[in-house]
């Protein structure tokens, strides 16, 4: 039986991105997302609950985090969990766990101090990782929908 490893988030960055080019101009970003959940304890107090993500980003997705991702930034993020093994000096083993980024979609305008180009025209902008199958003629047909029929309660 296969397995599923997908994660889904949306937070915001506690740090500008951190990018870092190898040989090849292979790029890679290294990013903190925070989550926070909120919810009432027993007495009625409002507790806020963070969790810190380590998320990974390469080549295009990182050079376009590094572009125009600060802190403070809210992102979508759609991605895998991957986990790192290593000996430190000492022979112990020691584990990190990261998010290892397939798509993301930017959230709200621009974050002050956005180095690059014009910001996106609407208010969310998407990267996703390009598919090798992917291509204009195997894309499906175009979906045109009728807004008479729109019959949707919202």
């Amino acid at each position: 039986m296969a397995g599923v490893n997908k994660v889904i988030l949306v937070g915001n960055l506690g740090a500008d991105p951190e990018v870092k080019y190898l040989e090849g101009d292979k790029a890679v970003a290294k990013l903190r997302l925070a989550t926070t959940e909120s919810y009432k304890d027993r007495n009625g107090n409002r507790i806020d609950q963070t969790e810190w993500h380590d998320l990974e980003m390469w080549d295009g997705q990182a050079k376009i985090a590094e572009q125009y991702l600060k802190k403070g930034s809210q992102l979508y993020v759609e991605g895998k969990i991957k986990t790192d093994t290593w000996q430190d000096d000492q022979g112990q083993n020691k584990y990190r766990t990261k998010i290892r980024v397939l798509s993301f979609t930017m959230l709200g305008g621009k974050p002050d101090g956005a180095s690059g180009g014009p910001a996106p025209s609407n208010s969310t902008a998407s990267v996703s990782k390009p598919s090798a199958t992917s291509s204009s003629a195997n894309s499906g047909p175009d979906i045109i929908l009728d807004e008479a029929d729109d019959d949707l309660p919202f």
